[in-house]
């Protein structure tokens, strides 16, 4: 039996479909207009957990095929260590008779995360050891990369990588950037992997990477609440401990990419940082002044020094003498007194620019304002 559908119903099922399609239009821009809470950030990037970490490793070894710009002979181990390599490959070889400036002593350095496995390639870094003026061109021979427990962890080889280059004439220089520190990406092979079983922890410490009990009291009760029980416990104003739920026991990858993306709002003391090498001023957002009143001037003192010169009178017998001329001039700038008070960083960054200072003023007067105690933040100099 075939049914069919009248004109009547066909224009109901479509003005049933476009008021769908309204009320998801209007669930998608209700969702939209939530509050957004702009300070809030994620767990991953104020906290670091045990057993995800880097470890060190270096070697020493050779750079060879440089265009004259290795070591010099003064370098002693570059000699001995191209005696070494060579006799390695059967080559006998007086150390005397050799010329070093294409090759050049390096030290090489990289960084293995604790879940790289032997045929994983990482990258590292060239430096000169001796007075080598450029690697530009050079090539790594193999060498060994150890760990600090003395054991061979990966093989580093390769052509170099320079961001720069050093031309030497003999009466100019032309240099960019710093060629004698190179890389190699992925020049190194690992060969050996950390003995580390990372999904056999029953419990995982976490470390805030600025310590605060406020932060740190957050991100517990943050934890607590999203696996539904109480796992997680503040060690410290920076660390917490977490047991491991029963169900991600041996599993631990699905429970921390759940919990590494926590929102959390990072607290932090007041603090006030002073660069005097640049100038440079930081001001946390917590940072409060209270009602203070600050004069600021500079008085400058110009001495400049000259010499004049005494001509005698015509027939008079007499010689030329210079004497000394000193100009002093004294400037004092006259600032008003100014009110300042901040309830905001914005009002304190106001405040602070009414008094028309420069920045390696401001410092003068910030300092002067904490001892006054009129500045309610931590003032450090860096």
């Amino acid at each position: 039996m075939a049914y069919e559908i009248g004109p009547f119903p066909l224009n109901r099922f479509r003005r049933m479909v476009a008021c769908a399609a309204s009320r998801i239009l209007l669930l998608i821009l209700g969702t939209a207009c939530l509050p957004y809470d702009a300070e809030a950030v994620r767990l991953k990037d104020i906290a670091s957990f045990s057993g995800v970490r880097d470890n060190q490793l270096v070697g020493y070894g050779l750079v060879v095929g440089l265009s004259g710009t290795g070591d010099k002979k003064e370098s002693a181990f570059t000699m001995r260590s191209m005696v070494n390599m060579l006799e390695k490959q059967g080559v006998r070889v007086d150390m005397k008779q050799m010329k070093p400036k294409n090759v050049a002593a390096v030290m090489v350095t990289t960084k293995m995360p604790v879940s790289s496995k032997p045929g994983g390639k990482l990258d590292v870094t060239v430096s000169s050891l001796g007075d080598c003026t450029s690697l530009l061109g050079g090539v790594l021979i193999l060498t060994p990369l150890k760990g600090v427990d003395g054991k061979v962890y990966a093989l580093a080889q390769g052509s170099l990588t320079v961001g720069g280059f050093s031309i030497q004439g003999n009466q100019a220089q032309a240099q960019k950037n710093i060629s004698t520190v190179a890389q190699v990406p992925g020049g190194a092979i690992v060969e050996r992997s950390v003995p580390f079983d990372f999904s056999s922890q029953t419990s995982i410490l976490m470390t805030l990477n600025v310590p605060d009990f406020s932060t740190t009291n957050q991100v517990m009760e943050r934890i607590n609440k999203a696996l539904g029980g109480t796992f997680a416990k503040s060690v410290d104003a920076g660390t917490l401990t977490l047991d491991i739920p029963s169900d991600f026991q041996g599993n631990l990858v699905p429970l921390l990419a759940s919990l590494e993306n926590l929102e959390v709002s990072p607290d932090a003391a007041a603090k006030v940082v002073v660069d005097e090498k640049t100038g440079t001023i930081i001001l946390g957002r917590e940072v409060r002044i209270s009602r203070v009143a600050v004069a600021h001037g500079n008085l400058h003192v110009i001495v400049q020094e000259g010499q004049d010169v005494s001509q005698p009178g015509p027939f008079s017998g007499g010689t030329t003498v210079v004497t000394p001329n000193t100009n002093i001039a004294t400037r004092e700038e006259q600032r008003n007194l100014n009110i300042l008070e901040g309830a905001t960083l914005q009002e304190l960054v106001d405040a602070l620019n009414s008094v028309g200072a420069s920045p390696r003023d401001l410092i003068s007067i910030l300092r002067s304002m904490k001892a006054a105690g009129a500045l309610h933040a931590h003032l450090e100099v860096i």
